[in-house]
């Protein structure tokens, strides 16, 4: 079951994955979110970066922002996949235990974070 998220961490990261066809749409939906909900729309990356396995662009929030936003990207997202994770301060538990999906689960690049 794919696991969805959930209001309980402190701080988030949402990441919008999307491939070459699909940057102008996956920028506007960001910038978009950016603008509704004061979130911080950060940069569009056109290629993998850290454990992302393809581009991707992250929007940063907090657990006042959550229960609007999270919904609003479901609702919104088309085909895109979205990784949501809590920031704790541990990077590899954010990217395993800590992260939830809307949309299909994609395998991450957890080799960068080390032993």
């Amino acid at each position: 079951m794919i696991k969805r998220p959930t209001n309980i961490y402190d701080q988030y990261h949402a990441h919008v994955y999307f491939d070459g066809s699909s940057v102008a749409a996956a920028s506007s939906l960001c910038q978009k979110a950016g603008k509704l909900f004061a979130v911080k729309v950060g940069r569009v990356h056109q290629k993998p970066i850290g454990p992302h396995p393809c581009r991707s662009c992250q929007l940063a929030f907090d657990k006042t922002q959550f229960d609007q936003l999270i919904p609003w990207l479901e609702n919104n997202r088309g085909d895109f996949t979205v990784l949501v994770h809590g920031l704790t301060g541990n990077d590899l538990q954010d990217h395993t235990e800590h992260a939830s999906w809307l949309g299909k689960p994609v395998p991450l690049n957890l080799l960068i974070f080390g032993d």
